[in-house]
């Protein structure tokens, strides 16, 4: 079996993968990215958060997702019923980006990859990594080609940004359960026919069950006219309906009598796809001479779109511990990578646990909110997670706790 030599392999095309490379070009550094799938390929995920666009720029591909000409994007609205509230991301407690894009992943992660690539990366799609050996004086993996081949890579170092593929984490054994229920999602693309004034197309829209508080479901709408659907329960509940993905999305749907009104001229003609039990953990995010990103290593809840922005920032944080280590500095990966990364994740956590207690939603629905108190909030929803200046970042659960109690009162 022949054996090729790289100085960083990247396992995954996708976002997490694909600006890592783009950062680590930037650097000089040779990268070969290899991708198990075929792309363009489907994927779910779409509504990206402003502070992902810091690190689209950083790694050199801002220009290619701006003149993609994706659905512009500058805040979140929830309703609840007939209540209803929004929040504009550029109105916010932390400084940088306040707008993005609401993406189709399929094109949004193509264009990333051949940006990768266009930056000097070497990038083979539909070559997949079947083993891998850290026993050596450098790590090395085995690899499936397209027609069968198999050959060896040898790296000075692995990023594994195969997202729910998650490689390393399976080969390794380093998976554990995640602490979350088991839920699930339904979901699909459909051309909504939305009359123009009746939906905020800037906005990604997340609706509430009106009878069960951790029920919500996603609108998210695209440039062509089309719009991203999905709802998200418990196994159980989901479980209940019959027939058809589609059929038991759109049953789910019509209990949501105001997101119904909002689609009632839809065309559904799309097929439903369905993932259950997606939140996922690893004992440890990094080993010797390896790195886990993004949904690799963890994922939580999509319930609050964190899932790019936490593989951006991995990425991020692991390609400059490598250049720190690159130019001689003893480089501590769980001082210097895992535990930077788990500040933000852990704020997203208990934003999301305080969604599915419905603290958090009782927060964002109260009648009398403090602009100051939305500012920070709103900071959070735009991915500025890791904003230690903000209170809600600083003391995230304790103080939705203190502020959730306040408006049950």
């Amino acid at each position: 079996m022949k054996t090729e030599k790289t100085d960083v392999l990247v396992i995954g095309a996708g976002p997490a993968g694909s600006v890592a490379a783009g950062l680590l070009r930037k650097h000089g550094r040779e990268v070969l990215m290899l991708e198990k799938e075929q792309f363009p390929r489907f994927s779910i995920g779409e509504s990206l958060l402003p502070q992902s666009m810091e690190y689209i720029e950083a790694a050199g591909m801002l220009r290619d997702v701006v003149e993609a000409g994706f659905q512009f994007k500058n805040g979140a609205a929830f309703a609840r019923g007939s209540t209803y509230t929004q929040f504009d991301f550029r109105e916010k407690f932390s400084p940088g980006w306040g707008t993005t894009y609401q993406v189709e992943r399929a094109t949004f992660d193509h264009i990333l990859s051949k940006a990768a690539e266009r930056m000097g990366a070497t990038l083979r799609f539909r070559h997949e990594v079947t083993a891998v050996d850290l026993d050596g004086d450098k790590p090395r993996v085995t690899v499936r080609s397209p027609e069968g081949e198999t050959y060896g890579v040898e790296a000075n170092f692995l990023l594994d940004a195969s997202g729910f593929g998650r490689v390393l984490p399976r080969l390794l054994s380093l998976e554990t359960p995640s602490n979350f229920p088991v839920r699930g999602a339904i979901f699909t693309h459909i051309e909504d026919r939305v009359a123009p004034g009746v939906f905020d197309r800037n906005k990604i829209l997340v609706s509430v069950h009106p009878e069960h508080v951790d029920v919500w479901y996603w609108t998210i709408p695209f440039a062509n006219g089309r719009t991203s659907l999905g709802v998200v329960a418990r196994r159980e509940f989901l479980e209940k309906y019959q027939g058809t993905d589609l059929e038991r999305l759109r049953a789910i749907v019509n209990e949501a009598p105001a997101l119904a009104s909002v689609l009632k001229d839809a065309v559904w003609d799309t097929p439903a796809r369905k993932l259950t039990g997606y939140a996922a953990n690893v004992k440890s995010l990094w080993g010797r001479g390896f790195a886990l990103l993004g949904n690799a290593g963890e994922f939580l809840d999509p319930v609050f779109s964190s899932g790019v922005t936490i593989a951006f920032k991995s990425a991020s944080l692991a390609v400059a511990a490598l250049e720190r280590s690159r130019a001689g500095e003893a480089v501590d990966w769980e001082r210097d990578y895992a535990q930077p990364l788990k500040e933000g994740v852990n704020t997203f956590r208990s934003f999301v646990e305080s969604w599915y207690t419905g603290e958090f939603q009782r927060i964002l629905f109260h009648p009398n909110q403090s602009p100051e108190v939305r500012r920070m909030i709103s900071a959070i929803l735009a991915g500025y997670a890791w904003d230690k200046a903000n209170p809600f970042v600083a003391e995230s659960h304790r103080r939705l706790k203190v502020l959730g109690e306040l408006c049950a009162a």
